[in-house]
């Protein structure tokens, strides 16, 4: 998985459910402008949301092997000052895991 919040790729089918598990319970709410497929072996999601209650967009491309398995996800959240709160939010919650390496650091 890559992303604008993150630092680096996250690799694994667990940690790619640990991160986004958790991430889900930052958005407020998910006000999707579209999700559907995208070519043979992909799927994109667009919505807007709010955390903290300051607004937030992404548009996520999820690719699948050819077993339909989900390959590579890539999350692109905007504008700037959201994604830095989302990755500060989720650097705060994993700081003492591997995972904290991949956000930024917890004020």
């Amino acid at each position: 998985m890559e992303g604008a919040v993150l630092n680096g790729i996250v690799r694994g089918a667990d940690a790619v459910r640990t991160l986004l598990a958790y991430a889900r319970t930052l958005y407020e709410y998910q006000d999707f402008a579209f999700a559907g497929a995208y070519g043979d072996n992909g799927y994109i999601e667009d919505y807007s949301s709010h955390i903290q209650s300051q607004p937030v967009g992404n548009i996520a491309v999820i690719y699948r092997n050819d077993q339909g398995k989900t390959q590579h996800v890539v999350m692109n959240h905007r504008p700037l000052p959201a994604v830095l709160l989302f990755s500060r939010l989720m650097g705060e919650h994993f700081k003492d895991t591997p995972y904290a390496e991949f956000f930024a650091a917890p004020e």
